[in-house]
């Protein structure tokens, strides 16, 4: 950090209210030259309100920001990048038709210019590139990268409109950790040249390597400010939930009778690898973690198991009896609930309202339905329980569900598949984007469902996770199963090993 004391940036008193929701409630702070500051805080804690405050996406209803000693008129993004600010939303926005030369450059030349000099556009991208080690070709379309790859082109779109303070709105989300690593490369990079960041994170572990200081907002406000150097992960979870966070306990079970069976089941690819003659048996009473790097059939797996995809080969039996007809219907008429891995894409629908969401998959159901048409006042009804039993931050049933944070929206989804007491349960990325307090939340709700008999199998790229939770862990590569190990019996060396292919093992069936 520069030791001039004048900020680049100044949030004063800065309040923002939807509705009865108080968002942010008179947050003040400051940011200098080549500092990083994380901003912590629970899923709807109000930080991402208090950046679109700040880029102007949002008004303030109160305060003020100032970047380099002036201030900047509220509600207008234009003049926030004019005064060198740069944002990187967590959900990107690029045109995926596009080629990233397309999209760093559009928006920065006059349309009244006769033609565009693609050719400096291009050297200025790659110079950029080679400075802050952000590697991707300009010529690329969008669809064709990576996600870590759409990361790079974003932050690079900043720094091509010359951005002296970068936001980064949860910028690891949905990263791999040699993803993260790289973007922490950069950011060292960034910081050197004089850059200053705000990284709005949730994840403890990366906020203690990456930031100077730390803000912690709760409800709204500013719950705490601590130097990164003299405080520590357990601190700063008490501060954003407001009280110690303490594990889930995982209590021994006896495990009951298989309730779902996969017979050497092959799949077509899927977001990757398909199934290749797979065989998996989910018992009553115990967690089956499922670990493997992204891409190597997971998403057939969780696609067969929802229902949305049929297997070219193979067979599944439920509670002993073999199912013919497979689709979203048949798994949810066997009593297979789903956590989705996409809570935005696939786990809910923007636009609907609360309740709409929260009844989609069963509207037909007679506890829905009346006469062929929804009761809505069952419906409604539903949706209260689930916001007061899950302790949804969330305005009205008729709220739209978008309006709602990750976390929260991430509750609605549990409390759906979870209510009545489900047979099966696909957990997909349960806990991926939330903050410690939801994390440790979601562990709690699938561990209770384990422990009423429920056959889970968890699907997550966080081994941490997998190991603290699950009964037994199966890893995939290239659409295939380990020999499956019981809890405690392998280390992560050894599963990431298997998740790389480097062990050299290879099983189709994981009983």
């Amino acid at each position: 950090m520069s030791s001039n004391p004048d900020p680049v940036l100044r949030l004063s008193g800065i309040s923002k209210r939807f509705g009865p929701l108080r968002a942010n409630d008179a947050i003040s702070f400051d940011l200098h030259r080549g500092e990083v500051i994380a901003l912590l805080g629970e899923n709807g804690a109000g930080k991402t309100t208090l950046m679109n405050i700040l880029f102007g996406h949002y008004v303030a209803d109160e305060g003020t920001v100032e970047a380099f000693g002036r201030q900047l008129p509220p509600g207008d993004p234009r003049a926030a990048l004019d005064a060198g600010i740069g944002m990187v939303h967590q959900h990107f926005t690029l045109a995926d038709n596009m080629t990233v030369q397309e999209n760093i450059a559009l928006g920065t030349e006059s349309l009244w210019r006769a033609r565009l000099d693609r050719g400096a556009a291009r050297r200025r991208i790659e110079q950029l590139s080679a400075d802050f080690g952000l590697a991707v070709d300009p010529a690329a379309t969008v669809s064709t990268l990576s996600v870590g790859e759409r990361q790079r082109v974003e932050i690079l779109k900043a720094l091509y409109r010359e951005a002296r303070i970068l936001i980064l709105d949860e910028p690891t989300a949905v990263l791999t950790p040699a993803e993260t690593d790289a973007l922490f490369r950069t950011l060292k990079l960034l910081v050197a040249k004089g850059l200053s960041i705000i990284f709005i994170s949730h994840k403890l572990h990366e906020v203690m390597a990456v930031s100077d200081r730390v803000l912690v907002l709760r409800a709204g406000r500013l719950a705490g400010e601590r130097r990164t150097g003299d405080t520590n992960r357990k601190e700063l979870a008490a501060l954003m939930v407001g009280q110690e966070v303490k594990p889930a306990e995982v209590s021994p079970v006896k495990p009951g009778a298989p309730l779902l069976v996969l017979e050497r089941v092959s799949t077509a690819p899927y977001n990757g690898a398909g199934l290749d003659a797979v065989s998996l048996t989910l018992t009553a009473g115990e967690i089956t973690g499922l670990a493997g790097v992204s891409g190597n059939g997971q998403a057939a797996l969780a696609a067969l198991l929802s229902g949305t995809r049929r297997p070219t080969a193979g067979t599944i039996s439920i509670a002993g009896r073999m199912v013919a007809d497979w689709s979203p219907r048949a798994a949810l008429s066997h009593g297979i609930a789903r956590i989705p891995e996409d809570r935005h894409a696939v786990g809910s629908i923007g636009d609907m309202s609360v309740t709409e969401n929260v009844v989609a998959e069963r509207y037909r159901s007679e506890r829905f339905s009346r006469f062929g048409f929804l009761n809505w006042k069952a419906a409604r009804s539903f949706a209260e329980k689930l916001i007061a039993d899950y302790d949804v931050k969330c305005p009205s049933p008729e709220a739209r569900i978008r309006l709602l944070s990750g976390g929260n929206m991430q509750k609605l989804i549990l409390g759906r598949a979870l209510d009545p007491d489900p047979a099966v349960i696909l957990a997909s990325q349960p806990t991926r984007g939330l903050d410690v307090g939801a994390v440790s939340y979601v562990h709690r709700m699938l561990l209770e469902a384990r422990e009423r008999g429920a056959a889970i199998l968890l699907i997550s790229e966080d081994l941490e996770e997998v190991l603290a939770l699950s009964d037994r862990i199966v890893v995939m590569s290239k659409g295939r199963f380990s020999t499956p190990s019981s809890r405690g019996e392998r280390s992560i060396r050894e599963l990431g090993e298997l998740m790389a292919g480097h062990s050299g093992e290879r099983s189709d069936h994981a009983a």
